[in-house]
């Protein structure tokens, strides 16, 4: 059976020139924010990376073919449609084969960028471990995907709607490498820095390279996680938005919200919560996110 695998034009020229490619998710487009801030954002997401000197590949299901890359009508059609699929490792394969849309969760992403051998990948945050997962058992795929599938990903950290130390005891545990930029300790998504020490630091993005180079020369299976600080400009602090979390979960619990709706409700509720700062705050992170991983996978690029 032959991959049901599409290239957009862009992306199609960039691998016959061995050219620096970012993966882009895109869920953030169809479950992360409204219409019309997620066009808005996935495309200045896309020209953020083409300026920093790689190709973006915005990655999808439609009509049960995977795309690596999407021309500018897709990503429009994309953004204003509704009841496109959440997809990850285990419902991937089903969307496809029932000629179903699917926007691509972190871990569904990484899969779709490792066949397409795109080495880095730029997003907010990864999903991880839920608040109350000691009884829910609600631990986003995303985690697993990172022991397994060698890819870069980059992002502000996890969501901080999560259970921060849970989720990074258990990427140490997979044995998942958590390289924070140029600080000593984890950002925490909206919020530049956390109470948690950074298990690893790096400066730059050729030090980044360097490491996803020395995993594949020692066989090590897995991507690697860069957590990228959100600007300072652009944040919000811990203290204001631990109330307004908290508020969210509640809520979320109250109304019986569970699985893969947990993450868009609560990401929905805190934008209403904070006026939109929260809105304001990710489009500046997943921008800071794109900038790097295109560094990073320039400095990829440059020495195969």
């Amino acid at each position: 059976m032959s991959l049901p695998i599409h290239f957009s034009a862009e992306v199609a020229e960039a691998r016959a020139k061995g050219g620096a490619l970012v993966a882009l998710e895109s869920t953030i487009i169809t479950h992360g924010m409204p219409w019309p801030q997620n066009l808005e954002t996935a495309q200045q997401v896309e020209q953020t990376v083409r300026q920093a000197g790689a190709t973006p590949a915005t990655i999808a299901v439609l009509a049960g073919r995977l795309h690596v890359g999407l021309e500018p009508a897709e990503l429009k059609a994309l953004a204003r449609a509704k009841d496109v699929a959440k997809v990850s490792r285990a419902d991937l394969a089903v969307c496809m084969a029932r000629g179903g849309n699917g926007a691509t969760t972190v871990a569904a992403t990484m899969i779709a960028a490792h066949l397409a051998g795109i080495e880095v990948f730029a997003t907010g945050g990864i999903g991880g471990v839920h608040k109350g997962a000691e009884t829910s058992f609600d631990i986003s795929a995303d985690l697993q995907e990172l022991a397994q599938t060698p890819v870069t990903v980059v992002c502000a950290g996890a969501k901080a709607i999560l259970d921060l130390p849970k989720t990074f005891e258990v990427l140490e545990t997979l044995g998942v490498p958590v390289i924070a930029l140029g600080q000593d300790v984890l950002p925490a998504f909206w919020s530049a820095r956390s109470e948690l020490a950074a298990p690893l630091r790096m400066d730059s993005a050729d030090e980044i390279a360097d490491a996803m180079r020395m995993r594949r020369a020692l066989g090590l299976p897995g991507g690697q996680l860069v957590a990228n600080p959100i600007p300072a400009e652009a944040e919000i602090s811990a203290d204001a938005l631990a109330p307004v979390i908290t508020q969210a979960q509640a809520e979320a619990d109250a109304a019986g919200v569970s699985a893969k709706a947990v993450t868009p409700f609560l990401l929905q509720r805190i934008f209403e919560l904070t006026e939109g700062r929260s809105l304001e705050a990710n489009i500046a992170l997943v921008l800071n996110n794109a900038r790097l991983a295109a560094a990073i996978a320039g400095c990829l690029a440059s020495k195969q």
